[in-house]
Order: structure tokens, then sequence, then C-alpha cells
């Protein structure tokens, strides 16, 4: 009986493939296995070993290749199509960025830390800095807040204060997509509040745009760097 009863397990492991009507049923997937071999891709963390790997000329590629920004922080090496309609996906790059949780509120001193070293430095970075290292504790609800405009006392001097708009919007270049890469700068909403201490938080307001404008910074640059090659690297985003 024991016998038996393993030959029908094993028999219900096989698919049970039908035609009907000119077309082929079966009761499982079925998984075709290629008759194209492909190698394991290749992982880095930068578009510079991504350009030195194809510099290098240590493996054999088609004459026309892709690179395929999939996203700000993802490029892909891809083959031309094969005899099987696939693409041998040669290395990928992911990019390694710090760390930033946009929306959320937090210490004065960890924002101003955060803002010098996760940020591209510009005007307005300069500008949210000084301001959000000079605001006086306790001050941010004590003027109107419409929703669009705060005010808090930021000091002036050793001993001298003054009333001061929060700057609304700014434009920051926060580490976003490969350093290589120019890093695009975007609207963003910064407000304050007071609770343990002042609070600080920028809010990205660009819905999104920035992303478009990375990939094509990072295109931009791996064309720049594979331009001896003519046309056998296409990039796309």
């Amino acid at each position: 009986m024991l016998k038996q009863a393993l030959e029908y397990i094993v028999d219900l492991s096989h698919p049970f493939v039908r035609v009907f009507n000119g077309y082929t049923y079966a009761d499982k997937k079925l998984i075709r296995v290629p008759e194209v071999l492909y190698a394991e891709s290749i992982q880095t963390n930068t578009l510079t070993g991504l350009c030195d790997y194809i510099k290098s000329n240590v493996d054999d590629m088609d004459a026309k290749m892709l690179l395929h920004v999939v996203s700000p922080t993802k490029v892909r090496l891809l083959s031309a199509l094969d005899a099987e309609r696939g693409r041998e996906c040669l290395m990928e790059a992911h990019a390694l960025l710090p760390e930033f949780t946009f929306g959320r509120f937090m210490g004065h001193e960890e924002f101003c830390i955060a803002l010098q070293s996760k940020f591209i430095k510009n005007d307005d970075r300069d500008l949210v800095l000084k301001f959000a290292g000079t605001v006086e504790d306790g001050t941010v609800t004590q003027y109107g807040d419409d929703g669009v405009t705060q005010k808090a006392t930021v000091k002036t001097g050793l001993a001298s204060k003054a009333e001061a708009l929060v700057p609304n919007p700014v434009r920051l270049a926060p580490y976003r997509t490969f350093v290589e890469a120019e890093q695009p700068e975007s609207e963003f909403i910064f407000r304050m509040r007071a609770g343990d201490g002042v609070q600080c938080a920028v809010f990205e307001a660009d819905g999104g745009a920035w992303k478009n404008q990375a990939m094509e910074n990072v295109k931009l640059y791996l064309q720049e760097q594979l331009k001896e090659f003519g046309s056998q690297f296409a990039v796309i985003s």
C-alpha cells in the first residue's frame, strides 16, 4: 500500500496536458528550460565600477549593448536580444546613499548635522542651516502660523535677537542618486515646531519630479564616460 501511495503522489506531480479546440492546456504552470545560458550578473555600487568593467574588455560584448537607467539608484548593463528574445544582464549598479527621512521632525542639532553631511552645499541649504542653528528655543509657536509661513526668534549677535520668517519654499539637493552624477535640486517645505526643544523637518514638494532629473543626470554621465565606444552602448532612462 505504501508503494502504491508513493507512486500516486509522484504521478500527481506530473503536469496533465490536453489539446482542446486547437489550444493547449495544462493543469500546472510549465517553465521552459532556455537553450541560451546566461552568466550571473556582477553587482557594483558605483557608476565608476560599471564604466571600468566596460572599459576593461574582460568579457566579450555584443556590437550593440544597452544601459538601462531603471531608477535614480539602479542601472543595468544588458546585451542585445538573443535567439530566444531574451537579454543577458552582465552587471547591475545599486547606489549606496546616506539615509535621511523626509517629513520627520528631528532635533535641530541632528537636523543641522544631517543638512551638512547629506545635502549638497548651496545658498538655500546655508540659509536653512543658519536659521535652524540660531532659532531660540520656545519661540516658534509665539507667532502666527498660517500653514505657509512661520515666524521665530533668531539670534543675530552675542546678545541681540530678532524676529524672522522661516524660509519657504527652499531648493535643496540631497544625495539621492549615484555620487558621480549631479544631484538634482528640488523644492522642499521647511517646517519647525516647539517640542522637546526646537524640532525641524523638510518635506518634498515637487511631486517626485526630481527622479526624472536624477535619471537624466545618470544617463548624461554614462554617455560622457562611454563616448569612446561610439554607438555600441545605448543609454536609456
